[in-house]
């Protein structure tokens, strides 16, 4: 199960992040094989806690040459979209708990992610959504090198948009990047 998990992640990297360029700063960690990927074997919030908390130092005690970001599947906890926008509350403090502001972030993606001032069925909620609920870590050095390498990097989240509401729904089903068990037949 999780080869597949992880198989469906990838290739919503590979089609959508990359393919589209929502993530300008994606394709050469993938590229460079520094992408870990884990999916949390977690059934409760407090389960997966204790996976991030694992992630976050395994993140630490890791040269960024070697794995520079990671990111946590959760095809088990989590999946109401409102019980994971109330968690990440929580990675917020573990965070802060270990000292970790500003040395690591917590990007978010969720197959249901709706933004506060976006209706459920916006195509810009489709920046966020993924084939499943996962935890982008991210160190904020690299991040900070990528942003400082491209022009207009806060124009990034606008661009995204615009070239989703391009491609309307139709579009981004076409690309194929839901997780397999939503896939239409």
């Amino acid at each position: 199960m999780s080869e597949a998990i992880i198989a469906a992640t990838r290739k919503w990297l590979e089609r959508a992040v990359i393919g589209l360029n929502l993530c300008p700063f994606a394709k050469s960690v993938h590229v460079k094989g520094q992408i870990r990927y884990v999916v949390s074997a977690a059934k409760t919030d407090n389960a997966l806690l204790d996976d991030l908390e694992r992630e976050l130092k395994f993140l630490i005690d890791t040269a960024p040459e070697e794995v520079d970001m990671t990111l946590i599947m959760t095809p088990d906890v989590l999946t109401d979209f409102a019980d994971f926008t109330d968690f990440l509350d929580l990675v917020e403090v573990v965070l802060r708990t270990h000292g970790l502001v500003g040395i690591l972030q917590v990007a978010s993606f969720h197959p249901d992610y709706v933004f506060a001032d976006a209706e459920p069925d916006d195509i810009s909620n489709y920046t966020n959504r993924a084939p499943y609920p996962t935890l982008h870590l991210i160190r904020e050095d690299s991040l900070a090198k990528a942003t400082a390498a491209f022009p207009d990097a806060s124009k990034i989240y606008e661009r995204n948009i615009e070239t989703l509401r391009k491609m309307g729904l139709e579009g981004w089903q076409a690309l194929d990047v839901d997780a397999p068990e939503k896939q239409k037949p």
